[in-house]
């Protein structure tokens, strides 16, 4: 059971604008290279009679085309996206389809109304009218653009759940083949582990703290993703997240995605608090450096990174509970920062001996007044 609040944040709502936008871009794209390519293949074949009117039939496209991709970038691929996080593999796909179908109808159905009225002058409540609709659904053109657009549609929901997985820009690399060799990046990493993990699983129950653990990641994935973060790896009760520099530099990503974390979480704590009888709190270490990073693995494929800095991160983290703090960086990565988050400020700290490394790290913390 997955938690939900009805607090939507401001940049949750301009993420989901965004992302509907390019899926309307995209779509609209689509349907056009569809349309002027079948047009072109009967033009060809002399298949239009005379009767044939370019206008009207190119009109009646575009209103179809515009009204779906509207529908469906804001709702229909939220609501798919949303069943196939919530239910089982099988049960999500009949939905889908189901909702699929009915939209495919409805927009159909407006479109041939549109068409035949202004084509053929036909009154909307004739019986005429409703003769052309019902064939309308047996013609080949019906047909053809409702199994090319369910495949789009699978295609873009497949498309956005990779997203999800490994962040903004991840999978036009993997289809690029920019990992198929190891190359070398420098990138920022985080890694966010849960407090008090033993305690609190040990206090609810196995079964109950894996659906804590399940609501906790799916409820920091919105601040993940709209600072461009990409998932490297959950492990346990921890996650590791990692940036491009570029993306992670930019309005301070990568410090903000920690602040937008505990803000979901300060949000939802009532609900957390309903249903477990504790609110996830949780530590995080920020450093950045050189790592490999390459596709790993032959029954699983996965990208994977490779270097100090990745140690080094995880041991910064590890020093939270020591200095009484819930997030701390090495002082390297705080200075690169250009400009940090509204209301956050730098706190020096003493030079800290972490595990496996000869030579103290320079690390600091990071207070944000409300």
């Amino acid at each position: 059971m997955a938690i939900s609040s009805k607090k939507i944040t401001g940049s949750e709502i301009l993420f989901y604008v965004r992302r509907a936008f390019f899926i309307i871009i995209a779509w609209m794209l689509l349907a056009n290279i569809i349309f002027f390519y079948d047009y072109s293949i009967l033009k060809a074949a002399n298949g239009f009679d005379s009767n044939f009117d370019f206008e009207v039939s190119y009109n009646t496209f575009l209103i179809v085309a515009l009204i779906a991709s509207i529908i469906g970038g804001f709702f229909v691929v939220n609501v798919m996206e949303f069943w196939l996080r919530k239910y089982a593999f099988w049960k999500a796909v009949i939905l889908i389809i189901t909702l699929y179908t009915v939209m495919a109808f409805l927009i159909g159905t407006l479109g041939a109304i549109y068409y035949f009225t202004d084509y053929l002058g036909l009154a909307i409540d004739s019986e005429a009218l409703k003769e052309k609709i019902s064939a309308f659904y047996l013609e080949g053109i019906f047909i053809k653009s409702y199994f090319t657009w369910l495949f789009i549609v699978l295609i873009t929901l497949v498309t956005l759940m990779i997203n999800d997985k490994y962040g903004p820009g991840v999978f036009v690399d993997y289809l690029m083949g920019h990992y198929f060799l190891p190359k070398k990046e420098t990138r920022i990493f985080m890694f966010a582990d849960i407090r008090d993990a033993t305690r609190i699983a040990e206090s609810i129950g196995e079964k109950e703290y894996f659906n804590f653990l399940k609501d906790f990641f799916n409820d920091i994935t919105p601040a993940i993703m709209q600072t461009k973060g990409e998932v490297y790896q959950y492990v346990g009760d921890e996650v590791v997240i990692t940036w491009k520099m570029k993306n992670g530099l930019k309005k301070s990503n990568a410090l903000r995605c920690y602040y937008k974390m505990n803000d979901i979480i300060k949000n939802k704590a009532a609900i957390y608090t309903k249903r477990y009888g504790e609110v996830p709190g949780f530590k995080v270490g920020f450093h950045y450096g050189q790592v490999m990073v390459g596709e790993l693995g032959k029954i699983k494929r996965d990208i994977a990174f490779s270097g100090d800095v990745l140690n080094t991160t995880a041991r910064i983290q590890s020093i939270c509970n020591d200095r009484g703090v819930d997030i701390l960086a090495s002082k390297a990565f705080s200075d690169i920062l250009t400009k940090l988050p509204k209301g956050v400020h730098r706190i020096e700290q003493e030079s800290a001996s972490l595990k496996g490394k000869a030579e103290k790290v320079a690390v600091v913390s990071f207070e944000r007044v409300e």
